[in-house]
């Protein structure tokens, strides 16, 4: 069995109203052209996640949505995502029990986590990047303690 995670930090965010609470703000033109488009190239991909978790920060709960959209799937929301560690990230993906999990959340943590399982080769995650983790296990337990057996990264533009 193969298990996967698939990081996608949040697209572009709109920075306009400085009286909106961080966690409220949501995503600009280009964030809304983005996160529709990354969708679509993780698709093309041919992976099939079954679970999608998110920040509950808006900017992360929309760009999730458009993914949700391209593959059918609800994305349920979850608060301790937001402003999540890395570990924290690895966590929750494992904890859905889910073969293959796409995490929709936001920096530091997700550059953390990228570089991590990368080798340090993914050294920042742009938003609305996709990097992609595969493990050929059965056991998340496991999967959480060993390197990926593959992975893959894209950015928009």
């Amino acid at each position: 069995m193969t298990l996967s995670l698939v990081l996608v930090r949040h697209a572009k965010s709109d920075w306009a109203d400085p009286s909106l609470d961080d966690h409220d703000r949501p995503l600009n033109a280009r964030g809304l052209r983005d996160a529709p488009t990354m969708a679509q190239r993780l698709v093309e991909t041919g992976l099939r996640p079954d679970t999608i978790i998110a920040s509950t920060a808006l900017r992360a709960a929309t760009t999730a949505e458009f993914f949700g959209a391209a593959f059918g799937l609800p994305v349920e929301r979850q608060e301790r995502l937001y402003g999540a560690p890395a570990a924290l990230l690895l966590g929750a993906a494992a904890e859905t029990g889910a073969r293959s999990v796409v995490v929709v959340a936001h920096d530091p943590g997700m550059t953390v986590l990228a570089g991590r399982l990368s080798g340090d080769a993914i050294a920042h995650m742009p938003t609305c990047a996709i990097a992609t983790f595969t493990w050929d296990e059965d056991s998340w337990d496991v999967a959480t303690a060993v390197a990926p057996d593959a992975w893959s990264f894209a950015a928009p533009r």
